[in-house]
């Protein structure tokens, strides 16, 4: 999929909170001196590296593996894992900015690029990379996408990992005794969501994320049912365009009635939790919890399929963020740091990071070993990206305020929607509103 995302360049950003930045000894190995605005240093290559998983608990296990690989092929420098929850690890980076702590490398994605590099804490990683040996081995679309979020002026800050793309998850044993077929539209999904219910019984057609990452879901139902296939029209953005009121109308009004009335707080983890233990017939999610299904069903009571389609046969999706590894500006260990990054990305390792989280590896080499087209859900999304009969609607990851207006300022309005105290109109004019105050501030900065 081709990325095309306004570009210009932007003005030095003034870090927003005023603070001075004050980087510790605890991130860099080093005596605590680093303040703020400190460019760090590349060091010996040698000792002891920090690194932050943005995603702790669900890749602990996986990450600790190619630790134990790396520190084996170079045993003169030690990597201090910290795993932090998806749910925690911006505001954890932020306190870090205005109090000290941050690491040496920390899992840095599209979604949250631009307001770290806003600030001054990712080192520029495009001179590294073209120095490296993983130069022209990354998939050039996740790299323009990380350039692209990072701001807008082209600079790479983040070195791609992986990419996740959204799918729908359905139980085949349930839809083959209902006599069901395959959601493979949303006409489909709303009759088998609705069939499969019996809230007597606890049984339930969908499970709908109510809670933490809310948003990202819902405009992907919302785009997906409209079929409106840009995010903006011009400096404004479509969020609250009335095909997109009714689609979410429609959707939000499944919960409690084919979801469990659970769902209202459900982050991702909750979510997936319940599905795989339960009866709920569908679960959208995405790529990275593919294994957890197979542990918990087997591989012949589910499948993994690509977003439904509209009733012409066009899918159309917003973006899921590719996900990334960045070097802290303040590390006093760069060298260190960057190798640790070079091997993460490697062939053999990225491969074994993606096998785990089933999502499509950076790493082009990687991209072709056996595995990918033996897990169905990774086989079928990069078919259906490639295959043109997929739009991407590009989200504006690029914005500084973009995390916290799709996270913490309406995350809450959302819930109130589920409930029946907010209507579909109501949240998405408050929600295109900061939109497009955010994008008109973004493009004054540009210049």
């Amino acid at each position: 999929m081709k990325i095309s995302i306004r570009r210009s360049r932007r003005a030095a950003t003034a870090v927003a909170l005023g603070a001075v930045l004050t980087l510790t000894a605890t991130a860099c190995g080093d005596d605590g001196s680093g303040t703020g605005g400190d460019k760090g240093s590349e060091g010996s290559g040698k000792g002891k590296i920090v690194f932050w998983d943005n995603n702790g608990g669900v890749r602990t296990d996986i990450w600790k593996e190619i630790i134990a690989d790396f520190e084996k092929a170079n045993p003169d420098i030690d990597v201090e894992y910290v795993g932090i929850a998806s749910t925690e690890y911006q505001s954890k980076v932020d306190t870090a900015l205005q109090g000290g702590g941050l690491p040496d490398v920390g899992g840095v994605g599209a979604a949250m690029l631009a307001g770290f590099a806003a600030q001054g804490a990712l080192e520029p990683l495009d001179d590294r990379l073209g120095k490296s040996s993983l130069s022209g081995k990354l998939n050039e679309d996740m790299v323009e996408s990380l350039k692209a979020a990072g701001g807008g002026d082209g600079t790479l800050y983040s070195v791609p990992t992986s990419a996740n793309n959204g799918v729908l998850y359905y139980r085949t044993d349930l839809f083959k005794a209902a006599g069901l077929e395959e959601p493979t539209t949303w006409d489909r999904f709303y009759t088998a969501a609705e069939k499969l219910t019996d809230a007597k019984k606890n049984e339930f057609g969908y499970t709908i994320r109510g809670g933490a990452g809310s948003i990202a879901q819902a405009l992907d139902a919302m785009y997906g049912q409209s079929g409106i296939t840009s995010f903006w029209n011009g400096d404004k953005t479509t969020v609250n365009d009335p095909k997109n009121v009714a689609a979410l109308e429609k959707y939000a009004g499944l919960f409690k009635t084919v979801t469990p009335a659970a769902d209202l707080n459900n982050d991702f983890t909750k979510m997936v939790a319940q599905w795989d233990s339960g009866t709920i017939g569908m679960l959208n999610h995405n790529l990275g919890s593919y294994q957890d299904h197979v542990k918990a069903l087997g591989v012949d009571k589910f499948r993994g399929i690509p977003q439904p389609t509209g009733a012409d046969g066009k899918r159309v999706q917003v973006s899921n963020p590719v996900d990334g590894l960045g070097l802290f500006k303040s590390s006093k260990n760069k060298e260190a740091a960057w190798k640790f990054i070079e091997f993460a990305v490697s062939k053999a390792e990225n491969s074994k990071f993606n096998e785990s989280a089933g999502q499509v590896p950076a790493n082009t080499e990687a991209a072709t070993d056996a595995w990918v087209s033996k897990a169905e859900p990774t086989k079928l999304a990069a078919q259906a990206l490639s295959d043109g009969s997929t739009t991407i609607v590009q989200l504006p990851y690029y914005l500084p305020d973009w995390n916290t207006i799709s996270k913490a300022e309406n995350e809450p309005n959302f819930q109130k929607v589920l409930l029946g105290k907010m209507s579909a109109k109501e949240f998405l004019d408050t929600l295109a509103d900061q939109l497009n105050k955010a994008q008109a501030e973004w493009k004054q900065q540009a210049g």
